[in-house]
């Protein structure tokens, strides 16, 4: 295999980090895109984003909270107009199932005039053990809107791994690949896998979406956060269309996609959905 320069933006986010570690075992060479790296990249910085990109080929795109927010299309038209200067040759973009604000963000990266892999993808089982259904879970006491929707949850291990086939082979040119997991779950479902799974009592209760949003404020959330959830809830949760599995996970990687029980029992056995002990 031809080794090849990769920059991974978002390379410790929740896909990011498995991309690097992937290409990393295969001898590629990798540059980490994130703030804390050498050279530095950051999104709201555009004067670091030609260090970074200097002598990078390929480059892996994620952007932080997510491509739906205000100001996203903005930076993903400026990040492309860098990588053309810095002669890149390929761009994988991760983006939202069902966001249409996230399509326009695509179409950047399609007429880009580089060769391009779109991946869309279903919200992530990692949201329950990464991200902010974390703490109530941890808490015994989850309260969500949407309850009856149906989300087909897909793993960050096959994102990841999608990722990684699109960046080295150029079959993938010019696809989207829309990433689910193999079926439909509830809250409801989620919350009880989990509960059986650690053996704990987790209550799960429906609550209205401007309710939901009050707490969040009172909790302090940031506003563009807030802004982003109750989009991802209305918008995307709200539409029965996402509820929808795909096969593009077994189209690529050639084997079925990792059920969302199989990731439960997983995140289970390291503890983290185990409220520590107070003394």
């Amino acid at each position: 295999m031809k080794t090849e320069n990769y920059l991974i933006i978002g390379g410790t986010g929740k896909t990011g980090r498995k991309v690097v570690t992937s290409l990393q075992q295969l001898n590629q060479q990798v540059r980490v895109g994130s703030r804390s790296a050498q050279p530095a990249f950051d999104w709201q910085d555009a004067s670091t984003w030609a260090e970074a990109l200097e002598g990078i080929e390929k480059v892996y795109i994620t952007f932080q909270p997510d491509l739906a927010v205000p100001g996203a299309l903005e930076a993903i038209e400026a990040l492309v107009k860098q990588a053309r200067k810095s002669k890149v040759k390929k761009l994988v973009l991760l983006s939202g199932k069902g966001e249409k604000e996230a399509e326009l963000c695509e179409q950047v990266v399609i007429h880009s005039g580089l060769d391009y892999t779109i991946v869309r993808a279903s919200w992530f089982n990692q949201n329950f053990s990464e991200s902010f259904f974390l703490e109530p879970i941890l808490e015994g006491f989850v309260a969500l809107p949407q309850a009856e929707a149906k989300v087909p949850y897909v793993d960050t291990d096959d994102i990841a791994s999608v990722v990684v086939e699109a960046l080295l082979h150029e079959e993938h040119n010019g696809k989207i690949y829309q990433l689910t997991g193999p079926r439909q779950l509830t809250f409801k479902e989620v919350i009880q896998e989990i509960a059986t799974a650690t053996g704990r009592n987790i209550a799960f209760t429906p609550i209205a979406l401007p309710a939901y949003t009050k707490v969040m404020e009172q909790q302090g959330v940031p506003a563009d956060v807030i802004w982003l959830i109750e989009y991802l809830f209305s918008e995307v949760l709200g539409d029965p269309r996402n509820s929808e599995v795909t096969h593009d996970i077994e189209k690529v990687l050639k084997r079925k996609p990792k059920d969302f029980s199989d990731y439960v029992k997983e995140t289970a056995a390291s503890g983290v959905w185990n409220p520590a002990i107070k003394v």
